[in-house]
């Protein structure tokens, strides 16, 4: 069997970061495009439940997730625990969100969350107008039509603060290389897995008899959280968190193509105008300067 670290590795270096990226900001929500036309058929919490199932079984076999677990130090093991958790409760509360709210105003709140954090740790003018160009932009995407939907508003505003939780651990994660990072995340994602299973399985049962529907749940599963996240540590363990973050604006638009092509969701005028102060917001912001060097993370290869 080929070593799995000098494979990623490899794979990582074979590409620059950005296209890494790039990759991952496509899937990032062509994947959720297809879970929403899922959602009638199989329900919101089943479908997130064949998403979290399905990325983990995929990644299994790479990854070994009992080995990571094993051999992680109580630090690492905490991490991956945390992760875990917010991957599940994360894309839970992004497809509550998504079956009630136009995915580019889903999309648009959860970068909000990056630029108040960039503002907590640098207080900046910078920083101040960034934050004020993105709240101006969601402003007008919630706009009055929305604004009627509390519960769905809900389900965006608490995606977007587990949104920051994830870029902060899967950097974390990165720090021992892209082969590290990827081990761990199919450890997390298995953590994953042990939170929604009792929380999505009941619906995601009922389409147990239905081959298509089980197939068009791992393809989502696939789409959403394997290939963009592992392409997030590809890009992550080659790139500073800052610049990371500022790659962040090209989310909003991406979400608001793939809705208009596969959703059918046509944003108005005032809606581009608000996905592009969003956009505007996230790229001139400016995060704290790095940390220290902190040690590597305890190793999980043989």
């Amino acid at each position: 069997m080929p070593n799995l670290g000098l494979t990623f590795t490899k794979v990582a270096h074979s590409a620059p970061p950005h296209a890494w990226f790039g990759v991952s900001a496509i899937f990032h929500y062509l994947g959720p495009s297809f879970a929403v036309l899922l959602f009638p058929a199989v329900g919101v919490l089943g479908v997130a439940w064949m998403r979290i199932a399905s990325a983990a079984v995929i990644f299994a076999p790479w990854t070994k997730p009992w080995r990571t677990i094993k051999r992680a130090d109580p630090r690492t093991r905490f991490m991956l625990i945390s992760l875990g958790g917010c991957l599940a409760i994360m894309n839970t509360s992004f497809y509550l969100a998504l079956d009630r709210l136009p995915m580019s105003l889903v999309a648009a709140m959860e970068f909000v969350g990056t630029i108040s954090v960039a503002l907590y740790g640098l207080r900046t003018a910078r920083n101040f107008a960034a934050l004020a160009l993105a709240a101006l932009g969601v402003f007008l995407l919630i706009d009055v039509k929305w604004s009627t939907d509390p519960l769905g508003l809900f389900w965006a505003f608490l995606n977007s603060a587990l949104f920051v939780g994830y870029i902060i651990l899967g950097h974390k994660i990165s720090e021992g290389g892209a082969s590290g990072g990827v081990e761990r995340l199919g450890a997390a994602m298995a953590i994953a897995f042990f939170f929604i299973m009792p929380i999505g399985f009941v619906q995601a049962a009922k389409a147990f008899a239905t081959p298509v529907l089980v197939l068009a749940g791992v393809a989502v599963g696939a789409c959403s959280s394997v290939i963009p996240y592992v392409c997030d540590q590809l890009a992550m363990s080659r790139l500073p968190r800052a610049s990371f973050a500022l790659m962040l604006a090209l989310l909003p638009a991406t979400a608001t193509l793939l809705g208009l092509m596969v959703l059918a969701q046509i944003p108005s005028g005032q809606d581009m105008i608000g996905v592009l102060l969003v956009m505007s917001g996230v790229a001139i912001h400016k995060p704290a300067a790095p940390e220290a060097p902190i040690p590597k993370l305890a190793s999980t290869a043989p």
